[in-house]
């Protein structure tokens, strides 16, 4: 059976409700048997409802004083076999509860401890979300080649955090618009941050913070609307990608040109058909047009600036260029991938 995803402050209502209902119990099984019982602190002996609620919780927490005691013979059988018992599971209840604490944070603890270790001084990627945006992007990356244990995950929420535990990824639980929760994903050195919660104003603090603490990752940012990508780009992101914008355009072009929208859809999806992706340029295309290639190139980046492919600049490709390329997702006979089979690549230090 699949494990439930709730909420830590709905398994402590729980576990409280049971406590709860095991204390009014046992007081409810002592006042009714209340004549089988003697307060040894009063002259008359009588156990009134006070003394079944003092008898009840010291007997459940402690061994009891013996200032009550049951004096008949089903008195001291309740006591044998109801109020023992019950005694056992409210403690059990309350250690249970505090050792499960602790050793969440503990396992957490360890986890994220072991995790800094294996990586050591490399460089890892930092996802700020992981919702619908951050769990695609996060998996994206892990299907061209990152290792599920480079990438870091920061999310709030128990249910989110549960699906990036299931993708086998490192999560740090906690609010990233605090500096020790982003310093707990080691935001220093990451070699790049994806920000993508849901609120704006959450993206635009947790980008400004991530530049405070680290000036050369490369912030990719989330905006729900196109008026605050300024305004992320200004607190420090690298990229700002409007989510609005983007599924407004598809909509509108789909609506104009269905065939035209199913292929920049399976663009964007990764695995299938054609797939837009970065390669080096190899030896054998030096001194080419980029027309000329088998992939159909569609950018050209040399000097870290990225041109069209019909740009003049980059009429004939040079040796470090790096190409934006569209290509089949997944190599046919027909259709062979470029820079898949061991080609020498055309470094500029070659």
């Amino acid at each position: 059976m699949p494990d439930r995803d709730r909420s830590p402050w709905w398994e402590l209502t729980r576990r409280l409700l049971a406590a709860a209902a095991i204390l009014v119990g046992t007081v409810a099984l002592v006042w009714f048997d209340r004549a089988g019982y003697v307060d040894n602190t009063d002259p008359t002996g009588e156990v009134d409802l006070v003394d079944a609620i003092y008898y009840t919780t010291v007997t459940l927490s402690t061994t009891g004083y013996g200032d009550v005691t049951p004096l008949s013979s089903s008195a001291r059988l309740v006591n044998a076999f109801l109020i023992t018992p019950l005694r056992i599971a409210f403690l059990v209840l309350l250690i249970g509860t505090t050792i499960e604490v602790l050793a969440t944070q503990g396992r957490e603890s360890f986890r994220i401890a072991r995790w800094r270790k294996r990586m050591g001084h490399e460089q890892h990627i930092v996802v700020v979300g992981y919702g619908t945006k951050g769990r695609s992007a996060a998996r994206t990356m892990i299907k061209n080649g990152y290792d599920p244990a480079s990438v870091v995950v920061v999310e709030p929420s128990p249910i989110a955090i549960a699906d990036a535990h299931r993708d086998k990824m490192v999560v740090v639980s906690g609010d990233a618009t605090k500096r020790g929760v982003l310093r707990q994903a080691g935001i220093e050195k990451a070699s790049h941050v994806l920000v993508t919660t849901d609120r704006d104003a959450t993206n635009v603090l947790v980008t400004l913070t991530t530049r405070q603490l680290n000036e050369d990752a490369y912030i990719v940012a989330a905006a729900g609307e196109h008026e605050n990508g300024p305004l992320m780009r200004q607190s420090g992101a690298n990229s700002v990608i409007t989510s609005s914008d983007a599924v407004g355009r598809l909509l509108g072009l789909s609506s104009m040109s269905p065939m035209l929208g199913s292929v920049l859809e399976d663009l964007l999806t990764y695995g299938t058909g054609l797939e837009v992706a970065e390669r080096e340029l190899l030896l054998s295309e030096v001194g080419k047009q980029p027309q000329s290639l088998s992939d159909q190139v569609i950018a050209v980046i040399r000097d870290e600036k990225s041109y069209r492919y019909y740009d003049p600049v980059v009429s004939l490709l040079a040796r470090g260029d790096r190409l934006i390329v569209v290509r089949p997702a997944t190599e046919l006979p027909w259709a062979p991938r470029p820079g898949t089979h061991g080609e020498d690549v055309a470094d500029e230090d070659d």
